[in-house]
């Protein structure tokens, strides 16, 4: 499938979807953190693995400054079972996030958002338009990292500044669209 990635600046597209913690988050679920971060997500991926750590520790280092993850699984989890909504159940407590995960079963958010692949971050500011889209750095080796660049933009968000590298490439594996979605 084709999808239009959103433009930097546009406002964030809303949704309403179910979560690891059994609750619906919506976009206004979270009005009252300055910086909105939503990563499309899965569980099979190697790219995702190797960044669920990464994700962990941005949260936890950014929270006291209003910052919020959100990883949102848009996977066909028929051809990928691993990507079901009981797997991510487990998924996040085995790797203990401390973000919402949740389920886009019928892809309309990850379409609405024009998410690549897994993982693919979109930065949000208080007003929830796009101030930066693309990678969360750039090695899926942890020790290889030479551009932290989500940190860089969170940095710069939180202080208030215009994000220096608003647009990076996005690396990680295809989302997998159903070849008939789900209603």
């Amino acid at each position: 499938m084709i999808v239009s990635t959103l433009e930097l600046g546009a406002p964030a597209p809303d949704f309403d979807l179910p979560g690891v913690d059994g609750k619906r988050h919506t976009l206004s679920s979270f009005a009252g953190k300055p910086v909105l971060v939503v990563i499309f997500s899965c569980n099979h991926c190697p790219y995702v693995k190797a960044y669920e750590d990464r994700m962990v520790s941005i949260q936890r280092d950014y929270a006291n400054r209003g910052v919020q993850l959100v990883a949102i699984n848009s996977n066909d989890d028929k051809a990928y079972p691993e990507d079901s909504f009981p797997e991510m159940v487990k998924r996040s407590k085995e790797k203990g996030f401390n973000f919402p995960y949740l389920r886009d079963e019928a892809q309309k958010v990850v379409e609405a958002y024009g998410g690549v692949c897994t993982p693919h971050v979109f930065a949000f500011d208080g007003a929830r338009r796009l101030r930066y889209r693309g990678r969360i750095d750039d090695s899926k080796e942890a020790s290889k990292v030479s551009t932290h660049d989500l940190r860089n933009a969170l940095d710069d968000l939180t202080a208030g500044r215009e994000v220096r590298v608003p647009d990076t490439r996005p690396f990680g594996c295809s989302i997998k669209w159903y070849s008939m979605k789900p209603a």
